[in-house]
C-alpha cells in the first residue's frame, strides 16, 4: 500500500505512535509519506519506503495565525496526487481529520481517496469536547472513511461526548511496543550518573504538560525518601518543568532529582529504572506505561482513563486514586521493599507487553483495517 500519515511532530503520544507506525509499515515494504509541519520526533529510521513532505505555512500581514489547517490541507492533496497514494491515515482529530477532508473534496473529481483518523485522547477529551470545537470535531470524525481509538475507554468517551457511535464504528487498535527496541538492556555507566548501585531509580517520562501532574512525582519521591533513599529521573521537558523543579527545591530534595530533558533513547533510561511514576489527571491509553513494561519497570499510576487496559493492579504495578500521592509512595515502597515482587512483576511486565501489545500483532490489525477500508471505499454506492 501507499500511505500518507499526519501526526504532531512534537513529543507526545499521537506522534510517537504515528510514527513507530509508519516504520513498521515501511519494514513490511509499505510505502510510507508523512505530511506534517516538522520530521516527527521518533521518525529516527529513515529508509527508501518512507517519505517526509514538509507543510510550508505562509506568513501574511493579515493573518494573526497562519492558517496551518488550510495549508496541510493543500500539501495532503498535491501529496495523494504526486504519489498516487491509496489512504491518508491522520492522528489526532484536530485539525487533521478537517484537513483531510479537505483535501479529500479539493480532488474528488478527479481523485478519490478514503482517509482514517485515529483518536488519541486530548482531541476528544480536552480539545474536542471544548463548545467551540465540538461541532468540527464530529463532522470531521463522521466524515472520515475509518476511525480508531487507541483505547475501550476512549472509544466509550468518543461515543459519549459527540453521540456519535450510531452513525460512525470506532475500531480500538491498542498502541504498541516493538519488543527488540523496547527491552531492559543493563547500562551501568549512566546508571551511574543518577544513583549509586545500591540506590533505587525512579523515572518519569512525558511531556510536562499540567494533565501529567509532573509535580506528584515530587512529592511521591519526598515521601518515599523519609523511608527508603531513592533517587529520580525526570525524561522530558514542557510548561510543568520549572514547577517541578521549584517544588524539589522547597521540599529539599533538588540532589535527589535529575531533569535530563528530552532524550531521544527512551529505553536506556527505562532499562536503568527500577519504577516509572505516571500520576496524569488523566491518560487516553499510557503509552509511558506500557514502554516501561517492555522494559521490565513495574509502573505506579493513577487509575484513570485506558492505564487499567495497560497496568494491571497488583501484577505490572499499582494504581491510585489521581491525587493520592500517599498511595503512591506507599506502593512503591512495597515493591522496592520487596525483592520477590518485584522480580515477578518485572516479568510479568515484559510477558504482558510482548504477548498483548506486541507491534507484529497491531501493525497487521492496522494493515487489515486499511484493506477493509479500501475495500468498502471501493465498492460502488448502492
Amino acid at each position: 500500500m501507499n500511505i500518507g500519515i499526519t501526526c504532531y511532530s512534537s513529543y507526545g503520544g499521537s506522534g510517537i505512535v504515528a510514527s513507530e507506525l509508519g516504520m513498521e509499515l515501511a519494514a513490511r515494504g509499505h510505502k510510507v509519506h508523512f505530511i506534517a509541519a516538522s520530521l516527527p520526533t521518533r521518525l529516527t529510521r529513515l529508509n527508501s519506503n518512507i517519505q517526509f513532505h514538509e507543510v510550508e505555512t505562509t506568513n501574511y500581514a493579515l493573518f494573526d495565525h497562519a492558517p496551518y489547517s488550510l495549508a496541510l490541507a493543500v500539501r495532503m492533496a498535491e501529496v495523494i496526487v504526486e504519489q498516487n497514494l491509496d489512504l491518508l491515515h491522520v492522528h489526532y482529530a484536530i485539525p487533521h481529520s478537517v484537513s483531510a477532508f479537505l483535501a479529500r473534496e479539493m480532488i474528488k473529481e478527479t481523485r478519490r481517496i478514503p482517509y482514517v483518523t485515529t483518536l488519541h485522547g486530548t482531541d476528544i477529551t480536552l480539545v474536542g469536547t471544548d463548545r467551540s470545537y465540538l461541532p468540527i470535531t464530529r463532522f470531521a470524525i463522521i466524515q472520515s472513511d475509518g476511525v480508531t481509538s487507541i483505547s475501550q475507554y476512549l472509544k466509550d468517551e468518543t461515543c459519549k461526548e459527540f453521540d456519535i457511535c450510531g452513525e460512525r464504528t470506532i475500531e480500538v487498535i491498542p498502541n504498541f511496543i516493538n519488543p527488540t527496541i523496547y527491552k531492559r538492556t543493563p547500562n551501568p555507566e549512566l546508571r551511574a550518573k543518577f544513583a549509586a548501585p545500591d540506590e533505587p531509580l525512579l523515572v518519569h517520562v512525558s511531556n510536562f504538560r499540567a494533565v501529567k501532574r509532573v509535580t506528584d512525582c515530587i512529592r511521591i519521591l519526598d515521601k518515599l525518601n523519609r523511608r527508603i533513599p531513592v533517587k529520580l529521573v525526570m525524561v522530558g521537558d514542557g510548561p510543568e518543568r520549572s514547577q517541578a523543579q521549584w517544588l524539589a527545591r522547597q521540599k529539599g530534595i533538588a540532589d535527589r532529582v535529575h531533569f535530563v530533558g528530552k532524550q531521544p533513547d527512551i529505553p536506556s533510561y527505562l532499562s536503568i529504572s527500577d519504577l516509572l511514576l505516571l500520576p496524569s489527571e488523566s491518560e487516553s491509553f499510557g503509552l509511558s506505561a506500557l514502554e516501561a513494561m517492555a522494559c521490565e519497570v513495574p509502573v505506579i499510576a493513577s487509575a484513570t482513563g485506558g492505564l487499567p487496559e495497560v497496568v494491571t493492579h497488583g501484577q505490572t504495578g499499582f494504581l491510585a486514586e489521581v491525587g493520592d500521592t500517599d498511595a503512591m509512595a506507599r506502593f512503591a515502597g512495597e515493591i522496592l521493599g520487596d525483592s520477590a515482587l518485584r522480580d515477578a512483576m518485572k516479568l510479568e511486565c515484559r510477558r504482558v507487553a510482548v504477548e498483548n501489545f506486541n507491534a507484529t500483532e497491531i501493525i497487521t490489525q492496522y494493515e487489515r483495517y486499511y484493506e477493509r477500508i479500501l475495500e468498502a471505499f471501493d465498492t460502488p454506492q448502492k
